[in-house]
């Protein structure tokens, strides 16, 4: 079920979709895009919190950025909320661990040499 959070800016609170009410289907469609990919990996290794969508190293312009946070969103990977003028970032691992066990360890060492 889709919540929102509240913001202190203009712009409208994202919304947030819970894990649990995600498909397998739309949790490995969120992953499969190397920019989206690209966010879980930074995000994980980051504490919570502490990215604001511009802090991102990504080929992609604004509109693009937002929509893939949108994605992540509705596949229960990312949440976020407004801090003053900047939306921060924090990747939702135990609720995606919890619904996905071991998913999420998979997509991130799938690059690490052997």
């Amino acid at each position: 079920m889709a919540n929102q959070t509240e913001g202190s800016s203009h712009r409208a609170a994202p919304v947030h979709t819970d894990p649990e009410d995600v498909s397998l289907l739309t949790a490995l469609s969120a992953l499969a895009d190397s920019v989206r990919l690209t966010l879980v990996r930074e995000l994980a290794g980051s504490a919570d919190w502490t990215r604001s969508c511009g802090s991102f190293d990504v080929p992609v312009g604004k509109a693009a950025l937002s929509h893939h946070f949108s994605v992540l969103r509705g596949a229960g990977l990312v949440e976020q909320r407004d801090e003053g003028p900047k939306r921060v970032n924090r990747l939702r691992r135990e609720e995606f661990d919890a619904r996905f066990p071991g998913l999420l360890d998979l997509i991130l060492r799938a690059d690490e040499p052997d």
